[in-house]
Parts: C-alpha cells; sequence; structure tokens
C-alpha cells in the first residue's frame, strides 16, 4: 500500500496520513510544544538551517520543523486529500 507523501520543504517529506496539524510556530503554546519535543527526542527540524515557519504534528506525537509557511504546506496537504478522493 503505497504512502501519500507531503513535502515539507528542501526534499523532505511525511507521511500525509499522519499529519495531526499544521500550525504556525509563534504563539506560546507551539513554542512550549517544540522545547518539550526537543526535550524528550521528538522533534525533527527540516528547516536546514532557515528559520521556522510551521510546525507539523504528527499522530505518533512526533514533531516537524520546516522552512516552508503553514499555508503553502497545508494548500499542498488539501491537493494531496483531494487527489485522494478522486
Amino acid at each position: 500500500m503505497p504512502y501519500d507523501l507531503l513535502s515539507i520543504g528542501f526534499g523532505s517529506n511525511v507521511v500525509a496520513d499522519q499529519v495531526l496539524a499544521i500550525v504556525s510556530p509563534n504563539s506560546a503554546p507551539m513554542k512550549r510544544l517544540r522545547e518539550e519535543a526537543k526535550d524528550e527526542g521528538r522533534l525533527v527540524d527540516a528547516t536546514y538551517g532557515r528559520r521556522t515557519r510551521s510546525i507539523i504534528v504528527m499522530k505518533n506525537n512526533h514533531i516537524f520543523l520546516s522552512a516552508i509557511q503553514t499555508d503553502t504546506i497545508s494548500q499542498r496537504y488539501n491537493a494531496l486529500n483531494e487527489k485522494k478522493k478522486s
């Protein structure tokens, strides 16, 4: 069974079906979530040294950081879901 991969930038992908949320990193709760994930070894930094513009929360409780805008990743996610429906 093939998985739909969601591009989160710079050659990095996540399994689209495992995405729980795509959020902006600017709020205090997201900063706490990011720090907790880092402390617990659940953080994956896919920014390649660039500024974090999105946080992708996965169903397995891992957190991915991306340098791609939240809106862009959300559009990609929605396009994959539309493709799956047709």
